[in-house]
């Protein structure tokens, strides 16, 4: 049986070594985001004393380093602040289409973004989340009601993430015809759609997989904190 890893069992990483190298922030091993961009954190595969060392240097003390995907046991001293079980689905036959209500969001939508993100909830999006990719959104009356856009970037695929529709204008459809719109943009670049969400968001999960998505892996949503004094700083007697 192939033990071969692949580009999406550690997507963080795959993006922030590829298409993303541009945005890495680097120690050792260990690359992240900036924090405005994404939370996200690029660990290796099987990470050492000395990457936990780096990932604490680089993240700081009492800090918080979300690790999407990792399956692994932090060492002592760190405690874990989140964990949740989540899948990963893949395209497997998308009906992906232009939508004629979409428009291509930019950085003057970023506050609206970011309101709706903040009332509805659908995972981390911060003031630079844009630069990631391409977002659409479908307004009514002038105001965002719905969104979605691409995410991590590993060679060959793209996430499709920040799906969310105001609790008003729910029961329209308009998430699903927004991520087949993305999903439209993303196949044009000859790349595949991929996504993630809570193994608990049945409801979700059903649309993805009427959508033309199917389960690829479980997975896991994990935040750990670092400890507020690691062994670099009593190595220098911080």
């Amino acid at each position: 049986m192939s033990t071969e890893r692949h580009v999406l069992d550690n997507p963080a990483l795959a993006s922030l070594t590829g298409p993303h190298a541009h945005f890495a922030e680097r120690r050792g091993r260990v690359l992240r985001y900036p924090l405005d961009v994404s939370p996200w954190v690029g660990l290796p595969d099987e990470p050492d004393a000395d990457d936990w060392a780096d990932l604490a240097a680089l993240a700081g003390p009492g800090a918080e380093a979300p690790l999407p995907g990792f399956r692994g046991r932090v060492p002592d001293g760190w405690e874990i602040t989140f964990a949740l079980d989540g899948v990963q689905l893949v395209d497997d036959g998308l009906a992906a289409a232009p939508d004629r209500e979409a428009v291509r969001l930019g950085p003057d939508d970023v506050p609206e973004m970011l309101d709706l993100v903040e009332r509805t909830r659908p995972g981390p999006f911060l003031p630079r989340t844009i630069e990631l990719g391409t977002y659409l959104g479908i307004r009514r009356g002038g105001a965002l009601v719905a969104m979605a856009g691409e995410r991590l970037h590993p060679p060959g695929w793209t996430e499709i993430s920040a799906v969310c529709t105001d609790p008003d204008f729910r029961g329209q459809g308009l998430a699903g015809r927004l991520v087949l719109a993305v999903a439209h943009g993303i196949r044009e670049r000859g790349e595949t759609p991929f996504l993630h969400t809570s193994a608990g968001n049945t409801n979700a999960i059903r649309l993805y997989e009427s959508l033309g998505f199917r389960l690829r892996r479980t997975t896991k949503f994990l935040s750990a904190r670092v400890p507020e004094h690691s062994a670099d700083q009593q190595a220098v007697g911080i």
